[in-house]
């Protein structure tokens, strides 16, 4: 008997990536193929790993990439090569999402299935908008109500038993429709004067309101310039907004920022920013590939300690002491042998960050300089070592060619080891998504931390013109190769994290 995989139907939220689930956030990590459509954040795509096979079926109002007939045959095909299917859907599959379509053909074949519940949009929205959908000051019910017409263009709605019902009413796929839909309301007995709204790009950091009342709103959104996506709100509750808001109150609130980062990294610094407010969305620009075998490093290991009365082990990034002590337990080499060596074992580490990761495994470096550079740390280093040292240096293949000259000069022996490779990878199934908020200037910054994530970030994108992009930088080094793409640059006061957060809210954050 064949093997067949499994379809998990699952909501994504309406953008904010800290509105998924715990269980769709799980999927994306286990899941062999994800079929999204277009609605599904730049944010959140960029969570998805970089091996997973996505595929694209494109559905937004008016604009079907792949049919949803299309859409039911590919769930069904992947599943029967025995993969494990995640279908990403916006808001919730069952909320007017199609969702009990795409299982009827799954159920006629005998594929197994799962259905994961998302937030849906007719609540979230509002909810970022300020606007509380019951109130029991106002209403004690709401309805959610689709805003598409039939295939022949009539409407769906029942209008007077809408009006009737008094409560709040959420409209969604209804922004084409807004006039007859208002107009409907209004013929049916609603009183031209009933608060109404529209909230365009819901949770996400370019999310909009419009407030006025069902005569009035039409013209007002269009005047406003609003567009999809975009979800219609009528009834008392609406006047609430300009009470409860609060997501564009944040010290970053309404900013998005891309991060560009290695893909090992946890990104602290994307914690912070969501912490603040701002859209984050992560882009792993650079990915570090492990030399192994490593014939060189193990060499070494066998003569550390032994070649001077004083040796230093020199760490250059947080990845390189991840890397390194993962060799030594491929070589099956105790860390404590390497200290039991005639000679006095001493640690350089870059800057705090590295240090950081260092202490994680024990060791407490001597020595890292003020300004977390290789430069400086090679001039730190060639004043600190007593003369005749032996230098050891673990870090990329291709590293920085500031730090060996000042140790050279300074008459130390130096071994410099490569422990990763630096690859750049193009994310092919966020470049489009990306260039289209660059484009519609949605995104406000792009942080690097280190020369290559710049590197990674254009190689990644492709872009024609980078003069746009305002470019926060860690320190001097990275700021220079960012400077030869004519990027906007602004640059930490210290190479840290938080130095990094400090500039990014002056930059962007609110200003009392």
């Amino acid at each position: 008997m064949e093997k067949s995989g499994k379809v998990w139907l699952a909501g994504a939220g309406p953008g904010d990536a800290g509105l998924l689930t715990v269980k769709t956030k799980q999927l994306m990590e286990e899941a062999d193929v994800i079929v999204y459509d277009a609605l599904i954040s730049a944010e959140i795509l960029s969570q998805i790993p970089d091996e997973k096979e996505l595929i694209h079926v494109g559905k937004r109002s008016g604009h079907h990439l792949v049919p949803q007939e299309g859409i039911n045959q590919i769930l069904l095909e992947e599943a029967q090569k025995g993969k494990k299917v995640l279908r990403l859907k916006g808001g919730d599959p069952f909320i007017f999402g199609r969702g009990g379509e795409e299982l009827e053909l799954l159920k006629e074949n005998g594929i197994p299935f799962e259905v994961v519940p998302g937030v849906t949009s007719a609540a979230a929205v509002p909810a970022y908008a300020g606007i509380p959908i019951t109130h029991r000051d106002y209403t004690s019910s709401f309805h959610v109500i689709t805003g598409h017409p039939r295939k022949d263009g009539t409407s769906r709605i029942d209008y007077p038993s809408l009006v009737g019902l008094g409560g709040t009413l959420v409209f969604l796929m209804g922004i084409a429709s807004m006039e007859t839909i208002l107009k409907g309301l209004r013929d049916a007995g609603m009183d031209d004067n009933t608060p109404a709204a529209v909230l365009e790009k819901g949770t996400l950091a370019a999310q909009r309101r419009v407030i006025s009342t069902v005569s009035m709103l039409p013209a007002a959104a269009k005047e406003a310039g609003i567009g999809t996506p975009a979800i219609i709100l009528v009834g008392e509750v609406c006047g609430l907004a300009d009470t409860f808001h609060w997501a564009e109150d944040r010290w970053l609130g309404g900013r998005q920022i891309l991060i560009t980062r290695p893909k090992q990294n946890s990104s602290r610094l994307a914690a912070k920013l969501r912490g603040l407010g701002a859209q984050v969305i992560e882009l792993p620009s650079i990915v570090t590939e492990t030399v192994s075998p490593n014939p060189v490093l193990k060499e070494a290991l066998e003569k550390f300690g032994t070649r001077a009365k004083e040796e230093w082990l020199v760490f250059t990034s947080p990845i390189g002491a991840e890397v390194f002590f993962g060799q030594l337990a491929e070589m099956k080499t105790d860390v404590r042998h390497l200290f039991k060596r005639p000679a006095d074992i001493r640690i350089a580490a870059i800057g705090s960050a590295t240090e950081k990761a260092l202490q994680g495994y024990g060791l407490f470096p001597d020595l890292v300089p003020e300004v977390y550079c290789a430069g400086s740390l090679g001039k730190a280093l060639a004043e600190a070592a007593e003369p005749g040292s032996f230098v050891t240096v673990v870090r990329a293949k291709i590293g920085s060619e500031e730090l060996l000259p000042p140790l050279k000069e300074a008459g130390l022996e130096v071994e410099d080891i490569a422990l990763y490779e630096t690859l750049y990878k193009t994310h092919s199934h966020i470049r489009e998504k990306i260039t289209g908020l660059f484009e519609d200037g949605e995104i406000d910054a792009v942080t690097f931390t280190s020369a290559s994530t710049v590197r990674g970030f254009v190689n990644a994108m492709e872009l024609k013109d980078y003069s746009h992009i305002l470019a926060v930088c860690i320190g001097e080094q990275t700021a220079a190769e960012a400077a030869k793409y004519n990027m906007q640059i602004r640059i930490a006061e210290k190479a840290s994290i938080d130095s990094l957060t400090d500039l990014i809210i002056e930059e962007l954050g609110k200003k009392e």
